[in-house]
């Protein structure tokens, strides 16, 4: 739909035949984990919602994604039998950031996502397992949560069915275009356009921005993130920098705006999410010249720069059977094989010729590739790859933004001088995430981390926004 830009506009001019009728406490812009997460807990708070949601489904970025949320001390954990402590995920978050995330949210995300998880298994019946046979870059504890499908799709059906179950009121195909404050930004509606090209109008008492993050407006992130200003965009489409808009026009703070999840492992020209399990199992990235240029332990959001300055900003997935047989275990995977992504080589020339590099170049890559420390890169290995070989064509793909609206540990929008707006939250991509500065400080699983932590956090700070209006 052909919407109006996002726009502030001054509640005096509210329209007057809006009735009374038409008001809610809450409302909430997305209805991807984020706003989902919230509005199940505001369900189970007690207050009434309403969800705004831009598509004709629920989807949003947690629909492109694996799915997959980081989180210490769960039920599912200690049924597991696996140990982990709110400090140890503090700490795991900040090392990966070079201590540069938000200390504020990663403390209160690191004690909110647990709870956070257990609620909606106990409540409302999402079957959290973890996956607990290969750890992902930077954690120091299976922890990564998934539902039986082991995909974002999968995520948020089973979010979808819960807040359908719980009588959770969304309205798709309503996308947000209005926010009505006043003098002192207190915002008392949002205005949102179907897809007829009217626009409806809803009184409320508090909004939550769970809506998106700047990674599909082209223009903002060719200012802002540079190295990825020619990569392939593997996010939503919705991810367009509105709530960045509304946030500048009520005179919000911005914060951590170079920090995004980029993944090296976007199979081309499927356009297909590689899981990164591959590489941490022991798989290998090799470019046109035959050679690898990077240790893939060290995380696939940086991974994605390393892609992309290699020649022709491609590189080549490579990995044996056995390595294989464990991919096959993730859905996306299969369904990216079973669209071609996956090629074959009996043997090192066969894999020579399928890159199209030097064979002696690969040979010696691959002769390199023995247990112990790599010189050259520190990875360490735990053994050689086995001919045959299997190889993916990658390139690095933006998924989407980790920087935003600056917020405190209650998800409350920050104005310049640190105060909070009145009743405007923010959280997931709407919000600054825990990633810092850059690239290299994303955490395997940040995203959904303060997308459902963020939400659940939310929905209680505005339980309590509305018990202190008078």
């Amino acid at each position: 739909m052909n919407a109006p830009l996002p726009q502030v506009r001054p509640a005096a001019e509210f329209p007057a035949d809006v009735q009374a009728e038409d008001h809610t406490p809450v409302v909430i812009v997305g209805a991807g984990a984020c706003g989902l997460t919230a509005a199940l807990a505001l369900h189970r708070l007690g207050v009434d919602c309403v969800v705004l949601e831009r598509d004709a489904f629920a989807a949003g970025s947690t629909a492109l994604s694996s799915g997959f949320i980081p989180a210490p001390c769960t039920q599912a954990q200690q049924a597991q039998g696996i140990t982990d402590s709110v400090e140890t995920f503090a700490a795991d978050i900040q090392a990966k950031a070079h201590g540069q995330a938000a200390s504020h949210l990663v403390q209160a995300y690191a004690q909110n996502i647990g709870p956070a998880l257990d609620a909606l298994a106990h409540h409302h019946g999402l079957p959290w397992q973890v996956l607990d046979n290969f750890l992902y870059p930077g954690h120091s504890a299976h922890r990564m949560h998934a539902v039986p499908e082991k995909t974002g799709a999968g995520l948020m059906s089973r979010l979808q069915a819960a807040a359908d179950a719980a009588g959770v009121v969304v309205l798709t195909q309503a996308q947000v275009t209005e926010l009505w404050s006043d003098d002192a930004q207190h915002l008392h509606g949002v205005g949102f356009v179907r897809p007829d090209g009217q626009t409806e109008r809803i009184r409320c008492d508090a909004v939550l921005l769970a809506c998106n993050g700047f990674g599909g407006a082209t223009a903002m992130v060719k200012d802002l993130l540079p190295e990825m200003a020619e990569a392939t965009y593997a996010g939503h489409v919705g991810n367009d920098g509105s709530a960045i808009a509304w946030g500048q026009q009520l005179g919000a703070r911005l914060a951590d705006l170079g920090a995004y999840q980029g993944h090296g492992s976007w199979a081309i020209p499927q356009g297909a999410l590689i899981s990164w399990a591959v590489m941490m199992e022991g798989g290998v990235q090799i470019n046109a010249q035959g050679e690898r240029f990077h240790d893939e332990t060290l995380g696939y959001s940086e991974a994605a720069v390393h892609v992309l300055a290699q020649p022709g900003g491609v590189a080549w997935n490579v990995f044996d059977d056995a390595l294989l047989a464990f991919a096959q275990g993730f859905p996306d995977f299969v369904a990216a094989q079973s669209a071609g992504a996956v090629q074959d080589a009996a043997d090192a020339n066969e894999l020579a010729q399928l890159i199209g590099c030097p064979p002696e170049a690969l040979q010696a890559t691959l002769n390199g590739l023995q247990p112990g420390s790599d010189p050259a890169t520190g990875r360490v290995f735990k053994r050689a790859l086995q001919a045959p070989f299997h190889a993916i064509k990658v390139t690095g793909a933006l998924f989407h933004t980790q920087g935003g609206l600056d917020i405190d540990a209650h998800t409350r929008v920050l104005r310049q001088d640190g105060s909070p707006l009145p009743n405007l939250l923010a959280a997931g991509g709407a919000a600054r995430g825990v990633s810092g500065q850059a690239v290299w400080g994303y955490l395997s699983g940040n995203g959904l981390l303060s997308a459902i932590a963020g939400g659940h956090i939310a929905a209680h700070t505005a339980q309590q926004l509305l018990k202190d209006t008078p």
